[in-house]
């Protein structure tokens, strides 16, 4: 809870479909396939940031590598991406949120009454994300990670629906360098600034 506010993670409702679609053994081309296993798939998220697929808490799950770059193949199919907009959106409705995704700002909510365009470099960001998963016991190479983040971050500003990309309106804060508290605090600042 920040600001009041709660946090939504859009981008774990595309890693809770990567997991799922992993666990059920289903092609990550097969849109068709994708799409009819989201009408049965609930997630939910608690006031302390845990994201839950069906009832089971795989905050941990989601945030493996391979998750991570299935996730980015999902996440392109028109299909998938429509019916989790569609989602996104409805939660959205009852405002109190801090939403975080690729394409908050352009697609989600265009009209966000605070709108961040949160980057830092690939070896920042491969470095925190090193040392996360080590905190959560998962030892990883560094330089493979950095090249799938590097790659992620390729595959998600190219592809042909909802690439991504600053909105025009969005204010540009790169972290690179900070810390977390850092960043939290300067955020803080901006988001209380605007809101003013």
């Amino acid at each position: 809870m920040v600001l009041g506010y709660s946090h939504l993670d859009t981008g774990a409702m595309y890693r809770c479909t990567a997991l799922a679609s992993k666990k059920r053994g289903i092609d990550p081309n097969d849109e068709a396939a994708l799409t009819a296993m989201l009408d049965e798939m609930k997630i939910s998220f608690d006031p302390a940031g845990n994201v839950y697929l069906n009832n089971e808490d795989v905050s941990k799950q989601i945030r493996e590598n391979e998750i991570s770059m299935l996730t980015s193949s999902i996440s392109a199919h028109p299909k998938v991406r429509e019916r989790l907009v569609a989602l996104q959106q409805q939660m959205a409705r009852d405002k109190g949120f801090i939403m975080d995704g690729r394409d908050i700002g352009t697609v989600i909510l265009p009209n966000a009454d605070v709108k961040i365009f949160l980057t830092a470099t690939a070896e920042d960001r491969a470095k925190r994300r090193y040392d996360q998963l080590l905190q959560m016991g998962t030892v990883v190479d560094f330089d493979e990670l950095l090249e799938e983040i590097k790659q992620r971050d390729y595959n998600d500003s190219h592809r042909d629906i909802a690439p991504l990309k600053q909105a025009a309106d969005a204010i540009l804060v790169d972290t690179t360098g900070n810390t977390l508290e850092e960043s939290i605090a300067l955020l803080r600042e901006l988001i209380l600034k605007k809101l003013k």
